[in-house]
């Protein structure tokens, strides 16, 4: 399988660069999850990143790639499947 060189950027991985697998498609996952042990032994903390451009040429304005950003909350936003409908509150 191929991989590439990504950065991340924020949180505890801030400034690194790891090689990802890349996947059928030839783009990176668009969450990363890395868990970090616990030293007590505890369940392992988990450390999110989310997939997001890594900037635009100048002239033509094509995507150059791509970067990790940490996600704070730690959390992936929920599937929401288009013929699903969000519950209406009753008056």
């Amino acid at each position: 399988m191929r991989s590439e060189p990504t950065p991340f950027e924020g949180g505890p991985m801030d400034g690194r660069v790891l090689p990802v697998l890349l996947g059928p498609t030839g783009h990176p996952p668009k969450w990363y999850e890395i868990p970090v042990p616990d030293a007590a032994g505890g369940p392992p903390t988990v450390l999110l990143y989310q997939r997001v451009p890594a900037g635009y040429s100048k002239r033509l304005h094509l995507q150059k790639g791509w970067k990790y950003a940490y996600e704070p909350t730690g959390r992936k936003p929920e599937i929401r499947w288009p013929w699903t409908k969000s519950p209406r509150p009753t008056a």
